[in-house]
């Protein structure tokens, strides 16, 4: 079985590929590419598609649903990703299975016999699975104990004092001078241990984020979007945030808007 990989992070793409060669029997990685972009010309380059593509979600220049937009995609597809919320968009194309990160071996090793069984069980193995509602249902199945997995509360101290802060009483988060502050509702602010990309790992993306590097937003918090030079984008947050109106990292911008869209 032969493959490509779509993924912008080098040590999750050679992660993978090393996982794929120790399967039995092993998969062959025959190109990669780490944006929308690369993605395009890898497959319109090819000629022979492989047997399965692994497009990983959100790539440095949008979201790897674009691919499809832009070109046809004439093998089956394994989305591998650290976000839930695009399941149900992901099996509307060429999707046959749907790991989160990190990927666990046992499951891509699920994954490859479910598509050698669609091989076998079709005249054409290259071309793309009809859309499965009854497979849809199960992966959504499989994704819901992680949903319940993400932080509830944080803990903080005031002075000699302990503080609980629920998730839902805060606003944003962010780093100011190499530190972690969370801004809640209340418009309190309290130091935090974490750095922003631990917390990132901890909270729901559906609910939180990242607007660039010093936020990590909560949707009830953005009180305005407005357009700013080109195709940036300058969101007002409530409470207000330190430096006044935050902007949203130019390579962010086409993964915010599908998040609010979500």
């Amino acid at each position: 079985m032969t493959a490509f990989i779509v993924e912008d992070e080098p040590l999750a793409a050679k992660r993978l590929a090393d996982m794929l060669r120790r399967q039995q029997p092993p998969v062959e990685v025959r190109a990669t590419a780490d944006s929308v972009e690369a993605a395009v010309a890898m497959l319109e380059n090819a000629a022979v598609p492989p047997d399965v593509l692994f497009l990983d979600i959100h790539l440095a220049d949008g979201l790897s649903f674009e691919v499809f937009e832009r070109t046809t995609v004439r093998c089956p597809v394994i989305f591998t990703t650290a976000y839930d919320r695009y399941a149900l968009r992901a099996f509307k194309v060429n999707s046959i299975d749907y790991l989160l990160k990190p990927i666990d071996e046992d499951e891509l090793a699920a994954a490859l016999q479910k598509l050698q069984a669609l091989r076998g069980n079709s005249a054409a193995p290259s071309a793309a699975p009809a859309f499965d509602a009854a497979l849809l249902t199960q992966v959504l199945q499989q994704l819901q104990p992680q949903q319940n997995q993400y932080k509830k509360q944080f803990v903080v101290k005031v002075g000699e004092h302990l503080k609980v802060i629920p998730v839902d009483q805060i606003s944003y988060f962010f780093s100011l001078e190499k530190a972690t502050f969370v801004q809640t509702r209340e418009n309190r602010r309290f130091v935090l241990d974490q750095t922003l990309e631990q917390l990132e790992k901890l909270l729901d993306p559906r609910q939180f984020f990242r607007l660039n590097r010093a936020y990590l937003v909560h949707h009830d918090a953005i009180q305005d979007i407005i357009h700013y030079t080109n195709s940036r984008l300058k969101t007002v947050l409530q409470p207000a945030a330190p430096e006044g109106d935050v902007l949203v990292s130019r390579e962010r911008v086409s993964t915010f808007r599908a998040w609010l869209e979500r």
